[in-house]
Parts: C-alpha cells; sequence; structure tokens
C-alpha cells in the first residue's frame, strides 16, 4: 500500500500547478531546476528544464517558439493543444511522453526539457546542450596511417562516430541503464546477422543482474561482465577509445558497449592474440606485419620472464654465460650488498613506483618525475654500489618492452614479479612451473563459447595466419560481401 501510494504521488495528474510543485518536491528543491510558466492562448503551459543540461538556443526555438503557435490552433483547449505537441506537428526528432514525473526528472537530467499542458500532460524534448569534450585523438592508441578520431564522453557522440562508419540497418544500437544513482546510459553495438545471439542475450542478462549505486567508468564494468573474474588472469573483455577498432570488431561479430561519461568503449570477447595487433597492420605490407608482429611478441617476453630469467641463470644455471660475461657479472655484483634476487626486486618495485607517479602527476611534473628518477635509479644507484649496472641494463630493456604492448601492461607488471621469485626460488624449474600455471589458466579462460587463446588453442588452421600476419586481401573481399550482401537482404528479427 505505501508503495503504491508512493507511485500514485508522482503520476502525471494534467493538473499543472500540482504537477510542477510534486517535481520540485521530488527533487528537493534542487538549485539546478528551472521552470517556467506561461498562459497562451487561455492555455496554461509550463516548460521545465535542468540547467546545463538542456541548450536554451534549442528549447528557445524547437520548443518555445511553436508552443505559442500551436496554442493559438488550438483554440484554448489544454487536450488539443497536447496532442498537436506530440502527435500534430514535427517539433524535435526526439519526442517521448513520460509515464510518471520520476521518468520525467530522468530524462532532464539527460538533457530533456518537459512540458507540462494543463488538462493535457507532460511532453519531454530533446534538447541536449551540456558541455562535453570535443572528439580528439585518441591518447592510449596512436597509429600513423589510420584515423585520428577517438572517442569523448558524451554517449551520443561516440555513437555517431561508429554510426558514421557503419553505414548499415544491420547495426543495432540498444540503449540501457546502469546505476540506481547515476542512471548511466549504456549502448549496446553489434551487428545483426554476425553477433550471436545468445551471446547479445547473456551481456543484456548480466548488464540487468548488475546492482550498483554508480557506474562512472567502463572498468567498472568489466568484473559484471567476465565469468571468471576471480581466478581469470587475463581479461576477456578489452577496451578501446578508437571508433574505427569498435567497427572492426563488431564486424567479426563481436559486441561493444559504449558508456556514458567515459572515452573508453568495452569489447567481448577479446582474445589474447588481439593485443598485439594494431591498427596500422591493415595498412603495412604482409612481410613487414609479420615482422612487427614478431617484435611485439618478443617484447612480451622481455616484459615478462626475461628478469626471472637472468635471475634463474646467474644463480643457479651460470655455465649457459660466456667466461668473459659470467667474469663480468661476478665483479658487478661483487660491489653490491644485496644478492641478485634482492636487487631484481628493489630496482622492479621501483620501476613500477616511478610508472604510477608518472601516470598519476600531471604532465609538467610528470617529466621531472622521470628525470629525476632515471637520475636516482641510473647513475646514483650505480655509482653508491646498491645496484650493478647489468641489472640496470636488464630492467631498462624490460621497461621499454612493457611500453610495446599497452593491453597487457597489468598482466606483465603483476607476471614479472612472480616470474623474479620464481626464478630466484627455484631456477628454470620454478620458471618452467609458473609458465604451465599462466598458460593452464589463459587456457582454460572462456567467456560467451570463444576461448581466449583462439586461434591457436584450440588451433584453427584458417584462423592461425593471423597470428603473425594479416588478413588477406581474398579473406577481406569475402567479409565485405557478407555485408553487402546482408545489408541488401536483411533478414527479420
Amino acid at each position: 500500500m505505501s508503495s503504491a501510494k508512493s507511485n500514485d504521488k508522482y503520476q502525471i495528474t494534467k493538473q499543472l500547478s500540482q504537477d510542477i510543485d510534486a517535481l520540485k518536491k521530488l527533487l528537493g528543491g534542487s538549485a539546478d531546476l528551472n521552470t517556467s510558466e506561461a498562459e497562451l492562448s487561455g492555455v496554461r503551459c509550463a516548460v521545465a528544464a535542468i540547467e546545463g543540461m538542456a541548450s536554451a538556443e534549442l528549447l528557445s526555438e524547437l520548443v518555445l517558439r511553436p508552443l505559442e503557435r500551436l496554442a493559438k490552433e488550438a483554440g484554448g483547449s489544454g487536450q488539443r493543444l497536447f496532442e498537436l505537441l506530440t502527435s500534430g506537428a514535427l517539433l524535435t526528432a526526439d519526442c517521448t511522453q513520460p509515464a510518471d514525473l520520476r521518468e520525467a526528472a530522468a530524462m532532464m537530467f539527460s538533457g530533456f526539457a518537459v512540458v507540462f499542458v494543463e488538462g493535457g500532460g507532460a511532453a519531454a524534448y530533446g534538447v541536449q546542450g551540456y558541455d562535453k569534450k570535443a572528439v580528439t585523438e585518441p591518447s592510449s592508441e596512436h597509429n600513423i596511417m589510420g584515423s585520428q578520431e577517438g572517442f569523448c564522453e558524451a554517449l551520443r557522440s561516440n555513437i555517431s562516430l561508429v554510426r558514421r562508419r557503419m553505414k548499415t540497418p544491420a547495426l543495432r544500437l540498444e540503449m540501457l541503464t546502469v546505476g540506481r544513482l547515476t542512471n548511466t546510459d549504456v549502448c549496446l553495438c553489434y551487428l545483426s546477422g554476425r553477433a550471436d545471439s545468445r551471446m547479445i542475450a547473456d551481456i543484456k542478462r548480466r548488464l540487468k543482474a548488475i546492482e550498483l549505486d554508480t557506474l562512472l567508468a567502463s572498468g567498472t564494468l568489466k568484473p559484471f561482465l567476465e565469468g571468471r573474474e576471480q581466478v581469470g588472469l587475463f581479461s576477456e573483455i578489452s577496451a578501446t577509445e578508437r571508433p574505427d577498432v569498435v567497427c572492426a570488431k563488431i564486424n567479426e561479430g563481436r559486441a561493444a558497449l559504449i558508456i556514458d561519461g567515459t572515452p573508453f568503449a568495452l569489447v567481448c570477447p577479446s582474445l589474447f592474440a588481439e593485443s598485439f595487433r594494431t591498427v596500422d597492420d591493415a595498412c603495412s605490407k604482409p612481410y613487414f606485419v609479420i615482422l612487427m608482429r614478431l617484435v611485439r611478441y618478443i617484447a612480451f617476453f622481455f616484459a615478462v620472464i626475461f628478469p626471472g630469467l637472468y635471475v634463474a641463470v646467474a644463480n643457479y644455471h651460470p655455465e649457459m654465460l660466456t667466461l668473459k660475461l659470467l667474469l663480468n657479472l661476478t665483479a658487478s655484483e661483487r660491489s653490491t650488498p644485496y644478492s641478485l634476487f634482492v636487487e631484481m626486486l628493489i630496482i622492479t618495485v621501483l620501476l613500477e613506483l616511478m610508472k604510477e607517479a608518472a601516470v598519476r602527476m600531471p604532465k609538467a611534473v610528470g617529466s621531472a618525475i622521470s628525470i629525476a628518477g632515471g637520475l636516482v635509479i641510473g647513475d646514483a644507484a650505480v655509482k653508491s654500489g646498491i645496484i650493478s649496472s647489468p641489472l640496470l641494463i636488464i630492467v631498462g630493456l624490460t621497461a621499454t618492452a612493457s611500453f610495446v604492448i599497452p593491453g597487457l601492461a597489468q598482466q606483465s607488471s603483476a607476471l614479472r614479479l612472480v616470474y623474479i621469485c620464481a626464478g630466484g626460488a627455484a631456477g628454470f624449474f620454478g620458471i618452467a612451473v609458473v609458465s604451465a600455471m599462466v598458460m593452464t589458466n589463459a587456457c582454460a579462460s572462456q567467456e560467451y563459447g570463444i576461448p581466449y587463446t583462439a586461434p591457436l588453442l584450440p588451433f584453427s588452421r584458417s584462423g592461425s595466419v593471423e597470428i603473425l600476419s594479416r588478413k588477406s586481401r581474398e579473406r577481406l573481399q569475402q567479409e565485405h560481401t557478407v555485408v553487402g550482401n546482408y545489408s541488401e537482404n536483411a533478414p527479420s528479427e
């Protein structure tokens, strides 16, 4: 009974004064609620909007001026004016009728203006005009010959960037809301006829089951979209700020989630091999693509295993080194007070400390921190005898290699420490055990019916070619032909 009374309290009663008072009470007399009441040709009307969310110019051109003209045609009838506002005249393309005042308030928070008509009801018009960042170059996914546009924080602008590249009726854009307090809009993008319907239904089910008060970042959705979040080392949900990457992924049958308020879209599912691909691969010769992907795989090896491998060789398997190199390493380590294992841990932690400081500090200060950290670790630490010179070269190479694969930066940092501990504790045996555990964890990851290690495990002859090389001309033409045929003969849903 109390719930029914609460709902009745916020129903649209078609009584102007009562509806406006109830709306103000619902928002607690919020200072950013603007309401304007007037009597037009004998009909009392009111317009409500949130300051800073609606454009005053669009509101005047698309709503207020036509409202005055339509009021004259209504002949003093509120019901007739409301019919003209909702179905008898074209004001804006985005026009809806809120079911109650709660829905009307939620629409105003998204930039709508709500028109109340005495004896008629309420209608909401999209006149969004809030401040937003312009479309700029992606900050974390640079390229040479690809698009220079990246997502911004405005959802509608991001959707338009995708639609402008995918001019096909097969593109589906479905809006969902996540967050009890924020009511954040989430757009699910996929290509009908390409994406698995069961996968799309599963994603919708997981999104609707989320019970969060706030959703302010795209990364917040990842744990809810991953089924193995607690035990999975690698994430099967990737993030990108490039609309061309989103279009390429949904063309392959994936699904993308664009979240309002963040410039990063989520793509699911994601594969391990895709972390080593870039946009420029499609613009390069196949032999150059093979070369660069080999370099990226080698960089991942250096970023993850090389420090631990160095510790294991120096401590347990010195016979693998040449005599001159072994003598140089021995002479360098004699001047340091700590063991090689402890040195490697110290300098690795200092490296992660500098990386975190460079990310969190302002750009003007970040470069100064990098210089100071390089001087402290690179020069002072070696001269004082805390760290040996060969060790500094190893860590410098590791730090450089870790920036080559930004999509696996978190895994690289964590696995690097694990391999150092394994190599320092048990040599090659420890590294082999950790490698087996990592491979088992990656092979066991399977989300939305697609293994994370595909197409290598399970092996696919056609797909495994793309691990080192890009798609052939014939395969690209086949995909484009399928899209063209589908666009002309789109099946009914």
